[in-house]
């Protein structure tokens, strides 16, 4: 229940909406009480039961003088009965039918009304809450380091703030529907049979402990089997995004059958756990139900004795305490299922609780230096560098000093740690030992947001979001002039092909850029870098990929954007690297060769040449 009291802390927002709902709610169920205890008058008046009044006030009176556990019920259902059907059998007999049948009328017309309002301030609640658990999940993810979501799937963390979420919804009207609102119609309606016959209504009530037992035992298993059913969900979508993200492969390779085949197959035990636990669910209500009517069955033979034999119970009387007993039965299976679904929306609240519980390592300290300008130095001083799940170093006590306004080019074998020695400056990562410098300042006592200001970004893997050219290259720029976006896309060799493009600057590029080609997504990645123009660059295989049009283009480009820039730039091709101030050589997370361009070339046996005449050559 942990879990739950952490899902309905998200309710208190919504308190006001909550009272509405719950106020409403008391109204519904006693209106829909009324409405079936005005079937008592009628039939009365029908059945022309003689003494019906006069009958029921003594059979009440000895309620109250023989039995101590209905006296309290009995004493308020005489008072108003009485009251009610003096006001309804005065008058002549048309009279009576029409109070009657103007009465159940506004009974039903109120009692929907209730119902309707309870309906709408719930649904408020639920959704604010189901919002603003999304919202906190969302906003969380951005906090928390790269280290996480190379452990997570992207499919399983999309699930979670999705499916996972909506599951937890139904919870809210589990508690505040059916635990109020139908508890309540349950009591009244007790209240109503048990100021008709307390003997009838205490044999009736014997149902519910093995209802209640069976229905437990049925919750316990639900909810196991609900984290399952999420995780499941949670690898159909990791399957999907990733045959989206690679369609082009998958049909290159001629591999549809093969991920139709998978999907198939994830799909299948996705079925077999939903029919499982639908077995499972589906047992309380037969259950419920066969118990009800052998109640109910039991209940006619002995309330039939009581009318026929007895004569201490008045046939109307009888058929209103019958519809009663019967109209508890819905709310009663409605209760039966609250637990199930309150151990489905725990198992799916626990996966969303994973994400915000994870603490993100890298954070703010209590009170970090806020810096606004570069000035001086970056330094690396005895950096090492080991990803959580491995005890491998990454990087293995890297010195460098990099001043303001040079380029340093980072060149090495795949896996040498070229792209973790950039990714740690912007703090993606922290070291596992050692420290950055920025001017004199620890990067970690420095505020993240001033920190990656002061920073641009440019990938081999350029990431452009489903929006206008415009907006993404003003992104992250809430105040941007037409004529410096203008500027920015000309420097970076895009403007002119976003002028063809069928809307100019106000295109949707598609998911990732798609509706252009590499080196177009490459310039307006240049473009926003050099809108945001940050005093620090990473490039970090920006042309690797690039055939050698786009590659000038993107060229000229780069360098526009290193003019007067202290940049970091790996593995670029040769003419930047020429150009570099200095070069650093990584092997094996170790700074192995430094210097410039013709240096290192000349070292016969060195890295950097053995890669130059591999890659760099011309």
């Amino acid at each position: 229940m942990t879990t739950y009291k952490r899902v309905l802390s998200y309710v208190k927002p919504y308190r006001k909406h909550l009272s509405a709902s719950v106020f409403f709610s008391i109204l519904y169920a006693l209106l829909n009480t009324v409405s079936v205890y005005m079937l008592s008058p009628l039939l009365s008046t029908l059945f022309q039961e003689k003494g019906a009044l006069q009958l029921q006030s003594k059979t009440i009176t000895h309620t109250i003088v023989d039995n101590p556990v209905g006296n309290w019920l009995s004493k308020i259902g005489t008072e108003i009965t009485d009251s009610f059907k003096n006001y309804v059998f005065s008058g002549t007999e048309r009279e009576i039918l029409l109070k009657i049948c103007f009465l159940i009328l506004l009974a039903f017309f109120l009692k929907n009304i209730f119902g309707y309002l309870q309906a709408y301030f719930l649904a408020y609640v639920e959704q604010g809450m189901i919002r603003d658990l999304r919202n906190q999940s969302y906003i969380h993810l951005h906090k928390l380091p790269m280290s996480y979501f190379k452990n997570e799937k992207t499919g399983n963390l999309i699930s979670r703030i999705t499916n996972d979420v909506n599951v937890v919804q139904s919870s809210v009207s589990a508690v505040f529907l059916n635990m109020i609102r139908e508890p309540l119609t349950i009591l009244f309606f007790v209240g109503l049979a048990m100021s008709i016959s307390w003997r009838l209504t205490l044999f009736s009530l014997l149902v519910l402990p093995p209802t209640i037992g069976i229905i437990s035992w049925i919750g316990l298993i639900l909810r196991k089997q609900s984290g399952l059913l999420q995780e499941k969900m949670g690898n159909i979508t990791t399957l999907l995004h990733e045959t989206i993200t690679g369609v082009k492969i998958v049909k290159a390779f001629g591999m549809e059958d093969y991920e139709n085949e998978k999907f198939k197959t994830q799909t299948q035990n996705y079925f077999k756990l939903v029919l499982k636990m639908a077995r499972v669910r589906n047992t309380a209500s037969p259950v419920t139900e066969f118990l009800s009517v052998v109640l109910g069955v039991a209940m006619i033979y002995y309330g039939g004795e009581l009318v026929l034999v007895n004569k201490t119970l008045n046939a109307s009387e009888f058929i209103v305490f019958l519809l009663a007993i019967f109209q508890m039965m819905p709310p009663i299976k409605e209760l039966s299922s609250v637990n199930n679904r309150i151990q489905e929306s725990s198992a799916a609240a626990e996966r969303v609780f994973e994400i915000l519980d994870t603490e993100p390592r890298i954070k703010n300290i209590e009170s970090p230096v806020s810096v606004t300008k570069f000035k001086d130095m970056i330094e690396f001083l005895n950096v090492s560098f080991h990803y959580d799940d491995s005890e491998e170093l990454v990087l293995d006590k890297v010195n460098l000093q990099v001043k303001k306004g040079k380029v340093l080019a980072i060149v090495g074998s795949s896996g040498a740690g070229k792209t973790t020695l950039a990714d740690l400056l912007p703090r993606f990562f922290d070291p596992a030992d050692g420290r950055i410098l920025l001017d004199g300042i620890d990067i970690r006592t420095i505020r993240i947001e001033d920190l990656r200001k002061l920073m641009g970004i440019v990938t081999q893997e350029t990431v452009l979001f489903n929006e206008s050219a415009r907006n993404n290259i003003a992104y992250g720029l809430d105040d941007c002039s037409e004529e410096r976006l203008i500027a920015a896309a000309k420097a970076a060799n895009a403007h002119n092909f976003i002028l063809e493009l069928p809307n100019g600057y106000n295109t949707i590029i598609g998911e990732k850029g798609t509706k252009l080609s590499g080196g177009q997504r490459q310039r307006i990645s240049i473009a926003r870098a050099l809108l945001k123009n940050p005093p620090i660059m990473i490039l970090d295989e920006a042309t690797s990929s690039l055939d050698n049009e786009s590659e000038v283009l993107v060229q000229e480009a780069i360098e526009r954007l290193m003019h007067d820039r202290t940049t970091f730039v790996i593995a670029h091709r040769l003419s930047t690297i020429r150009n570099a101030d200095r070069i650093i050589v990584l092997d094996r997370g170790k700074i192995v060769q430094d210097g410039k361009h013709e240096q290192l070339l000349s070292q016969v046996n060195g890295i950097y040449k053995k890669l130059y005449e591999l890659q760099f050559r011309d």
